[in-house]
């Protein structure tokens, strides 16, 4: 069955990720203050929207070496075994398991791997459109967020300042805003 979409543009197609024109961010409360924002540089995946917009599937692989603090020390830590350990775990990965509507927008379901621990998770989605870019292509956008649970992935480092403030939150807000591209094959 074809669900009617209110989707401007939609076109069934095999779509890959621009990492040029899209980021991939997560944000943690810092010192029970402020929030703490980094993007990863390297991701790749691939959408494939269906013509029945609800079998739509996303695949996608995040360097997790590929963001910088700022501060050398800082980063060399969150690289190591008490975070994203990424000489044993390199890459974090996302495979849909279904899509489904929510008013307006969407919710992916999804399983997360990351650090070897794969774990459901839904991320809110807004489908931005459809058109061709400046270069004749087709692209497509979406904008998605979701929290996770550093502890759910094993991430329990953790520190408490003498006011009781955690250092670094468990709940972590995971922003993502995608433009893709058109496969020509496809």
């Amino acid at each position: 069955m074809t669900t009617a979409i209110r989707i401007p543009g939609y076109l069934a197609g095999t779509w890959d990720i621009d990492p040029i024109h899209s980021d991939v961010s997560f944000v943690v409360r810092h010192l029970g203050l402020t929030r703490y924002r980094r993007s990863f540089e390297r991701f790749s995946g691939v959408i494939v929207t269906a013509e029945d917009p609800y079998n739509s599937t996303v695949t996608a692989e995040i360097d997790t070496s590929s963001f910088d603090t700022g501060l050398d020390v800082f980063t060399k830590h969150l690289l190591g075994a008490d975070f994203f350990n990424v000489e044993v775990h390199p890459t974090a990965t996302l495979t849909s398991t279904g899509l489904r509507p929510n008013g307006d927008n969407y919710l992916l379901d999804a399983e997360l791997t990351l650090l070897g621990t794969t774990r459901s998770l839904t991320l809110d989605v807004e489908a931005l459109g459809f058109g061709v870019g400046i270069d004749g292509g087709q692209k497509t956008a979406f904008s998605a967020s979701t929290t996770l649970s550093r502890a759910d992935f094993g991430l329990t480092y953790q520190s408490t300042l003498t006011n009781g403030n955690l250092v670094i939150s468990d709940d972590v807000r995971v922003l993502v805003e995608i433009e893709a591209v058109l496969r020509k094959d496809a």
